[in-house]
C-alpha cells in the first residue's frame, strides 16, 4: 500500500488516480497506524514551505516520517513543495524543512520587465541524469508539466536525479537512498507521468 500524505497542501486526489491508473493499490491519509503499514509513502505539496512544515508538525508527522524514512528506510517521494520540503531550509520561510537531502530551495530570479516570469508555470523538458530507476524510458525529449517558484540546492552532486531549463539549468529531481523528488507534477502529466508512476511502482516493489 502507498499512503499519499494527507496534509492540506497538494493534488492528493489526482495523485491517487494515477497511481491506480499506473496499477498502484494506494490510499490519501495522515493515519500514522496508515503510514506505519505503507510500503512508500508520497508528499504532495502546493503552497508555501512553511505552512507546509507548520501543517506537518500540527499532525505530529516529523518525528514519524523521520523514523519510517531515515530508520527503516521506507520509499519515499516528495513532490512540488514536496521535493523542497526534504530540504534543510528555503528562502521561502524561516522554519527549517525535514532536512532527508542537504541543500537548501532558492527562488528564481529574473530581469524585471524580461520574457520569463515566476512562477516557472507549464510544460518543460526533463533531462535525465541516467535513464534508470524513476526515469526509465523517460531519457528522450520526455516533459513534464511545471508550477514554481522555488528550486532547490542539492549540497552533494550525487543527490542530482534529472534537470531542466528555466533561464538557466536548475534541479528538477533528486534522489537520497529511498528518498525521491520531483519538483514537477508527474500527476499532471499525462503519458510521462503515467510511465514516472509505472517505474515508482517497480522501485517499491
Amino acid at each position: 500500500m502507498i499512503v499519499i500524505l494527507d496534509y492540506g497542501m497538494g493534488n492528493s486526489k489526482s495523485i491517487l488516480n494515477m497511481i491506480r491508473k499506473a496499477g498502484g493499490d494506494a490510499k490519501i491519509s495522515a493515519e500514522h497506524s496508515d503510514l506505519r503499514q505503507a510500503k512508500a509513502i508520497v508528499l504532495p505539496g502546493v503552497g508555501a514551505f512553511d505552512n507546509g512544515m507548520r501543517k506537518l508538525d500540527d499532525l505530529g508527522l516529523i518525528p514519524l516520517l523521520s523514523e519510517l524514512i531515515i530508520e527503516k528506510k521506507v520509499v519515499f517521494l516528495g513532490i512540488c513543495l514536496g521535493m523542497q520540503l526534504l530540504f534543510e531550509k528555503s528562502e521561502e520561510g524561516m522554519l527549517p524543512g525535514l532536512g532527508f537531502i542537504k541543500g537548501h530551495v532558492s527562488k528564481f530570479k529574473f530581469p524585471v520587465g524580461g520574457k520569463l516570469k515566476v512562477p516557472h508555470m507549464g510544460w518543460n523538458v526533463v533531462h535525465p541524469i541516467s535513464s534508470s530507476g524513476l526515469y526509465e524510458s523517460l531519457e528522450n525529449e520526455s516533459r513534464f508539466y511545471f508550477v514554481h517558484s522555488y528550486f532547490v540546492h542539492c549540497d552533494e552532486i550525487e543527490n542530482v536525479m534529472a534537470r531542466a531549463f528555466y533561464g538557466n539549468e536548475f534541479t528538477c529531481s533528486v534522489r537520497s537512498g529511498n528518498v525521491y523528488g520531483a519538483q514537477f507534477h508527474p500527476e499532471k502529466s499525462h503519458k510521462f507521468g503515467l510511465t514516472f508512476f509505472k517505474n515508482f511502482l517497480e522501485i517499491i516493489c
